[in-house]
């Protein structure tokens, strides 16, 4: 039985130059008629007990107070969440008023979309938020006694110098926040900086800067409290992201929303994107899905694996026997045998992790455990 909730809220007061998720201009659109179909979804599922809840988008605090206070109780209603229930949130949307229903509700987490605390940065990225209400944001979620604060950073920017990404990780760390997660940029198709760098007008840093970056960033979080615990995450003890431990762990979860996935009794399945076919399903009582594939026994030990040496524990060789009555070096050997001798992964104990360099080409390691 699937043992965690993602909820997807596609709209945004902005939308982002590098942003490929599924998300809308909220200004005129059906927005309360979207909440409604949403329970109506969430309350399809079998399991009401569940461990982790994530809320994500688009923007969910671009909700109003009514909108966001409808939305919480709604979850309340439907589920009881035993261990982390986890809000993103932009830093100038996240007012006093809405951190306090958060806390009402009993949010413990809050995710907010920081990516740099360059305020030139910003307006690359299309932000609407400015460094101070980064502080501000993080300031109040203390106030209110939100366990766990996390911030996303962002490096490999367009025209981003290694000086300014240390400037954002010493002040994110100066905060003293329980978590980041730091990835390089990625274009991706339908993105306005996507087209922009097809037609040769956005400049991204070389190669050898983005390693550099990402190298810099492993050696300055080590030396602070923070411990590195998956490829692009590092947290204090205690404060890990269990919900996207899930997808790491290769476990099953529910996802409900326009544009959401979810993966339950062995079924990964898509639901459609554009905010009014999803409305017009839900209220012909259709499910809203766009896709649906069952996972084969072979696909599912690929993403153990390629998921899995995300994780810095790396993954665990007696768990994948018992999950698929067939040993890593039975599967894997001959690849586990040359990257292992390139070090690009380690053999320790019941592990395989990446090394340091193996890090790094993260990607070009994974796709050596897709079978033919």
């Amino acid at each position: 039985m699937a043992k965690s909730v993602y909820i997807h809220i596609p709209f945004c007061v902005r939308i982002c130059t590098y942003c490929d998720f599924n998300k809308f201009y909220i200004a005129n659109q059906p927005v309360d008629e979207y909440l409604d179909c949403l329970i109506k979804e969430m309350s399809t599922r079998e399991d009401k007990v569940v461990e982790t809840m994530f809320v994500g988008g688009g923007t969910p605090t671009a909700l109003s107070e009514e909108q966001l206070e409808k939305l919480l109780r709604a979850i309340n209603d439907l589920f009881v969440i035993t261990k982390e229930y986890t809000f993103e949130a932009n830093p100038d949307e996240l007012t006093e008023a809405k951190i306090k229903l958060l806390k009402q509700y009993g949010v413990n987490r809050l995710s907010l979309g920081v990516q740099t605390f360059d305020n030139e940065l910003l307006k690359v990225l299309g932000r609407t938020h400015h460094s101070e209400d980064i502080e501000k944001a993080v300031n109040l979620s203390r106030k209110h006694q939100i366990e766990s604060v996390s911030l996303d950073l962002m490096f490999h920017l367009p025209g981003q110098t290694l000086k300014q990404f240390d400037d954002s990780l010493n002040k994110a760390l100066a905060l003293d926040v329980d978590h980041i997660s730091s990835y390089a940029l990625i274009l991706e198709p339908k993105t306005q900086f996507y087209n922009l760098y097809r037609k040769g007008r956005l400049k991204l840093p070389n190669e050898d800067l983005g390693e550099e970056m990402y190298q810099h960033l492993k050696e300055t979080l080590k030396a602070s409290h923070l411990n590195q615990y998956e490829i692009s995450n590092f947290a204090k003890e205690g404060h890990e992201s269990l919900h996207n431990m899930v997808y790491w762990k290769n476990e099953e979860y529910y996802g409900f929303g326009a544009g959401a996935h979810g993966y339950i009794n062995g079924i990964r399945y898509g639901n459609i994107n554009p905010v009014n076919q999803y409305i017009k399903k839900i209220q012909n009582n259709e499910l809203p899905k766009l896709q649906s594939s069952e996972v084969s026994i072979k696909e599912q030990m690929e993403e153990e694996m390629f998921l899995g040496l995300r994780m810095s524990k790396g993954v665990s060789k007696t768990k994948f026997e018992n999950k698929f009555n067939r040993t890593i070096e039975d599967v894997f050997g001959e690849h586990v045998k040359e990257l292992t001798s390139q070090a690009l992964l380690i053999d320790e104990n019941d592990f395989l992790r990446l090394s340091n360099r193996g890090q790094i080409i993260g990607n070009e390691v994974f796709e050596r455990f897709l079978l033919s």
